[in-house]
């Protein structure tokens, strides 16, 4: 189990819409990803099961899509990935070693856009 490397992806304007199920179809387009999974295909999420990298359903917390034929964090999309971690959705089943990692993770995306992530808040 992995959590991915921060890669300080550019962000999206802060009101571009976020389509989780279109943006993963552009993102195996863009990654050239579209039989399996690869390295570019990853860079788009927070986490991964390294046990099983070669299946689509072994990476969870998409946050990012192509914009202008460049994988970009879209903010609403590292808003919808902060909710889940917080609970919404019914959560994200992750091991629990990897939570806080996660978290960190995307509470760097929520600097950027001059933001505090939810569990870090009041």
């Amino acid at each position: 189990m992995s959590v991915t490397s921060f890669s300080d992806l550019p962000l999206a304007d802060r009101d571009r819409e976020w389509d989780g199920s279109a943006a993963e179809q552009r993102v195996r387009k863009w990654a050239g990803a579209e039989d399996e999974p690869n390295e570019k295909y990853r860079d788009a999420h927070v986490w991964y099961d390294t046990d099983n990298k070669d299946n689509f359903t072994a990476y969870k917390l998409l946050i990012a899509d192509v914009v202008d034929g460049r994988l970009t964090a879209v903010p609403r999309g590292v808003m919808a990935a902060g909710a889940v971690m917080q609970g919404s959705r019914g959560g994200v089943d992750l091991p629990h070693k990897d939570i806080d990692r996660v978290k960190s993770h995307l509470a760097k995306y929520y600097a950027k856009m001059d933001e505090t992530a939810p569990w870090e808040r009041d």
